[in-house]
């Protein structure tokens, strides 16, 4: 079982997961945590036991030199941090790792013992998929909660998805059969750019994050790094008349598609984080 490094005394605090594989198209979830680790200078608090959910030639472990030359394994797992964003009013747990190979249930079941342990109020599951997104249009982020009632309250839509799932699924299902109130947010990563990074689609899902836990992260260059991606693709796009022609369709059929955005309630919106980052621009 996972086993904490010292007592700690947490405010309201919130489960906040992504994990590499299946449930991370473009790396886009696991980066969005490795994102919100450094720049809430997370510490690291446990780590589960590789041996219990991993099978070494899937997943193998690495080796790297110290800055003293000596050679430095180190295994595949799912790690725990701690982190207390400034002038939040809650701590946030990460658990970041890699979907496991084998007993996932005794996994998940780790995970809602350190849910309990910490006393967490929700946990937040991070995930992204392939889908027939346009690179050039705002990242889709469908969202589910564990139930109806929660999802109402958080102004969610429910998803409709139906068909095989990961262990971000297994492990909300968990929480739901716990009572843990539980969303995931999941990223549509336009699949003719599958290859990581996908810094836009991380950015979606940080913002995702903002708006639920109603606090402020600092994104760094992370925004621009989006644009770039999205140059980058264009380019690409503009070299392969075919590439072309079948973003536009994709275009065309998003644009077909969506509502118009320019709701009170899509203002109200964009407004309230807008307030949130003043502090962080102020301070550049």
């Amino acid at each position: 079982m996972i086993e904490l490094e010292g007592s700690l005394e947490l405010e309201d605090p919130v489960l906040l997961a992504a994990f590499e594989g299946w449930n991370d198209a473009a790396d886009a979830a696991s980066a969005a945590l490795d994102h919100l680790a450094k720049v809430w200078k997370a510490r690291p608090i446990a780590a589960l036991d590789p041996d219990d959910y991993y099978d070494f030639q899937v997943n193998r472990p690495t080796v790297r030199l110290d800055q003293d030359g000596v050679r430095q394994l180190t295994w595949p797992t799912t790690r725990v941090l701690v982190a207390t964003p400034p002038d939040a009013p809650r701590d946030v747990i990460l658990v970041r790792g890699i979907e496991p190979n084998m007993r996932w249930r005794q996994f998940c079941d780790e995970i809602m013992t350190l849910g309990d342990s910490v006393g967490a109020e929700m946990c937040v599951l991070l995930g992204a998929l392939l889908a027939d997104s346009p690179h050039t249009r705002p990242i889709p982020v469908t969202a589910s909660a564990t139930d109806p009632e929660l999802a109402q309250v958080l102004g969610l839509e429910a998803s409709r998805y139906e068909g095989p799932t990961g262990v971000v699924g297994v492990l909300q299902d968990a929480c739901q059969k716990a009572g843990l109130p539980a969303v995931s947010f999941w990223a549509a990563v336009p699949h003719y750019v599958a290859q990581p990074p996908c810094p836009k689609a991380t950015l979606a899902l940080l913002r995702k994050v903002e708006d639920l836990l109603d606090l402020a992260i600092p994104l760094g260059e992370l925004p621009e790094d989006a644009r770039a991606w999205e140059r980058g693709v264009n380019d690409l796009a503009r070299d392969d008349s075919e590439v072309s022609e079948y973003v536009r369709s994709l275009e065309q059929a998003r644009d077909a598609a969506d509502l118009p955005e320019a709701t009170g309630e899509a203002i109200a919106r964009e407004f309230e984080r807008y307030l949130r980052r003043r502090p962080e621009r102020g301070a550049d």
